[in-house]
């Protein structure tokens, strides 16, 4: 877990003026934890999907939403698209190393850490979409949205699975 710690680290400061940027960055950081959890699900045999799970972090992110006078269902949506990308991440990689188990990883990761991890990063971007509202809200959001998304990708190194799921994660950011 300590060698995957960097990714999940904010991108490089030399960031443009938007901070659609930050925002992006924190989702593809929670979407790049796909890896350790799909590991740690490879190799315990745990289901991909944790309905539970997913309704406990929609209803914390909804409480944080209304706690910052946000829109909880704004939230909400944006946190359904988070997951069901995640989710996805998930089910390609655990297809790949069942098609090709030499590239699995060999350690099962703990994913008490793994969701710590998330829960950070979900109260972080409420506060980011907080800090942003009138951005995600305005006219040129799209443009921003799509300038922030190509920034990211490019400062991380975003493979294709990675620009679809981001992609998919901020789909519903602007409105």
């Amino acid at each position: 877990m300590a060698a995957l710690l960097p990714l999940f680290a904010p991108a490089a400061a030399a960031q443009p003026q938007t901070t659609l940027v930050d925002l992006v960055d924190a989702a593809t950081r929670r979407l790049q934890v796909a890896e350790p959890i799909a590991a740690n699900k490879f190799h315990t045999g745990g289901l991909i999907e944790d309905p539970v799970r997913e309704q406990q972090v929609l209803d914390a992110v909804s409480a944080e939403a209304t706690a910052l006078d946000l829109d909880p269902a704004y939230v909400t949506t944006a946190f359904r698209d988070q997951i069901d990308a995640t989710v996805a991440i998930e089910y390609s990689r655990l297809a790949q190393w069942k098609f090709d188990p030499a590239t699995a990883p060999v350690d099962a990761p703990d994913l008490a850490s793994s969701r710590g991890i998330i829960d950070a990063l979900n109260r972080e971007m409420v506060t980011l979409m907080a800090d942003e509202w009138d951005k995600l809200h305005a006219p040129t959001c799209r443009a921003e949205l799509d300038q922030a998304k190509a920034t990211v990708a490019a400062q991380r190194g975003l493979d294709p699975l990675y620009r679809q799921a981001v992609d998919h994660a901020t789909r519903n950011y602007c409105r």
